[in-house]
């Protein structure tokens, strides 16, 4: 059987829009929902997570875990863990036992996804933040099973690509 696959296009004129996209997504998670964030360096890969786990409650300060690898948090509604693995090789996330956190209670984001895309689970919504300028980015978002196909088809519902 084949996996279903949604595609949309979040276009931000400035950190507020890239802010709503963190929130919309944020009302859909549940536990186990991944999101492998990818782009280039300074692109709004941390300030977009720092916004999702403002969404689902998570309180205080969150930072990038670029030498922690990984932090958690505890949020009104639902964990939230939080990973970097820029500095990593495949072999050492490996060695991390990410499953438990893949298939956990919590909602997992994934800065530099792409670089251990072979331990993400197979239902997944990637992300890929374009820097285009000032503060405007172009968000492409690829949703793979059915779960974020629809989370796919919901960003096109209230005006991806504005």
């Amino acid at each position: 059987m084949q996996q279903q696959v949604g595609e949309a296009t979040w276009v931000a004129q400035s950190e507020q829009d890239t802010i709503a996209l963190a929130r919309q997504l944020a009302a859909m998670a549940n536990a186990g929902a991944l999101l492998a964030l990818d782009g280039d360096l300074g692109a709004g890969k941390t300030r977009f997570s720092q916004a999702f786990a403002e969404a689902i409650g998570v309180k205080g300060i969150v930072n990038s875990p670029t030498f922690t690898i990984i932090k958690e948090y505890e949020g009104d509604k639902l964990p939230f863990y939080h990973m970097d693995v820029y500095r990593l090789s495949l072999e050492e996330a490996d060695e991390l036992g990410l499953d438990d956190y893949f298939y956990g209670d919590g909602v997992t984001i994934v800065e530099w996804a792409s670089l251990i895309k072979e331990l993400l689970p197979a239902e997944r919504l990637e992300l890929y933040i374009e820097h285009l300028g000032d503060e405007a980015r172009r968000i492409q978002l690829t949703g793979y099973g059915q779960l974020y196909a629809g989370w796919c088809e919901a960003v096109n519902e209230i005006g991806a690509g504005r």
